[in-house]
């Protein structure tokens, strides 16, 4: 019996050894099967570079607003802004430029001609946005490589306090009511002023701006600062940003803002940089800003949205985006390119003369 017994233990001892080999290798083909599916995930969504980098120079509660939204939408994007006037954003890309290298992924501003001189300088990637053929596009011979995000508007603010009647044209600014009373924003440093200049200058010619500099009309700083002084009831009127009026107005100030016949109205282009290292995320958060959910913050802070549809609140008393886009003076795309420094150069020589 004893020697039948220890017959047996050798073959209880393998018995044992091939029961305790199975779990090991299921448990390494599970490790093998885990580890792929991570790999697979982290090439599905690659950590960016380093954080995603916008130039703009819409307001900051505006780009707070998107950017919160983008960021729940977006989680693994790490969004950074700088906020500044057109001119000033120019200055320090070109400054980048020459050191080698442009730090910013992405440009939102309103001076259009300066698209036109990045893309025939090569400086921007083209690209379409998902939701782009559905939008407003009044700018012609981007080449793909720029689209406008919003719709702004210009109009006259005017000082509720110091004017009774609101201005229904623009020739009136050179009447009494506006004497000595009426800025325009320094074209040099503001998009929206180069662009609103432009516009008047091809709607009605230097004769306009001759008939205010010899009412007294001035030429001011940025686009808030004029805004400002009007609140302020240092000056009757000014040329006008839509939703810097309307802060302005909601704060309580004495302010409206007149929309004559011939409306000034100015696309915002943004476009993605061709030497971005994030151009994955460059291209998504061009994607988003045309979402009817990025589209419905910009009309919420009293400016046109670019998609058909996105209701702006009636307090802001804003024609719709078709109806402001059929009242907008046109002007040729290459004229803007080629003729702003003479059309800056000259307004500035009638407002400071």
């Amino acid at each position: 019996m004893k020697n039948t017994s220890n017959a047996h233990k050798p073959e209880k001892k393998n018995q044992k050894r091939a029961g305790t080999g199975i779990p090991r290798i299921l448990l390494l083909l599970l490790a093998v099967a885990a580890l792929a599916v991570n790999l697979a995930a982290c090439a599905q969504t690659p950590e960016p570079p380093g954080p995603l980098v916008l130039y703009t120079s819409m307001k900051d509660s505006l780009i707070a607003a998107l950017a919160e939204d983008f960021q729940d939408k977006h989680p693994h994007i790490a969004l950074e802004t700088r906020i500044d006037g057109a001119g000033s954003l120019m200055a320090r890309i070109e400054a980048e430029r020459g050191e080698g290298q442009i730090l910013a992924d992405l440009l939102w501003t309103s001076e259009i001609p300066d698209f036109y001189w990045m893309k025939d300088e090569g400086l921007l990637l083209p690209y379409s946005p998902a939701g782009a053929d559905q939008a407003f596009n009044p700018l012609e011979n981007t080449g793909g490589c720029f689209f406008p995000a919003r719709l702004g508007t210009m109009g006259i603010a005017y000082n509720t306090d110091r004017i009774q009647t609101p201005p229904a044209s623009w020739h009136d600014l050179a009447g009494p009511d506006y004497t000595d009373g009426f800025a325009i924003a320094n074209p040099e440093t503001s998009g929206t002023a180069l662009m609103a200049v432009i516009l008047l200058t091809e709607a009605f010619g230097e004769p306009f701006f001759h008939d205010l500099r010899a009412n007294g009309g001035i030429t001011g700083g940025g686009s808030t600062q004029v805004v400002d002084a009007v609140a302020a009831g240092d000056l009757a009127a000014c040329l006008a940003v839509d939703y810097i009026t309307f802060d302005k107005a909601k704060a309580g100030a004495p302010i409206a803002l007149a929309y004559p016949p011939e409306m000034i109205v100015i696309p915002s282009p943004a476009a993605i940089f061709k030497d971005s290292p994030n151009t994955a995320a460059a291209k998504q958060f061009a994607d988003y800003l045309l979402t009817p959910d990025a589209q419905q913050i910009i009309a919420n802070t009293g400016t046109l949205p670019v998609l058909d549809g996105i209701s702006v609140p009636a307090e802001y008393n804003i024609p719709p985006s078709a109806g402001a886009m059929a009242r907008a003076i046109e002007v040729n795309d290459a004229d803007i390119l080629n003729g702003k420094d003479a059309i800056v150069g000259a307004f500035l020589d009638i407002m400071r003369g």
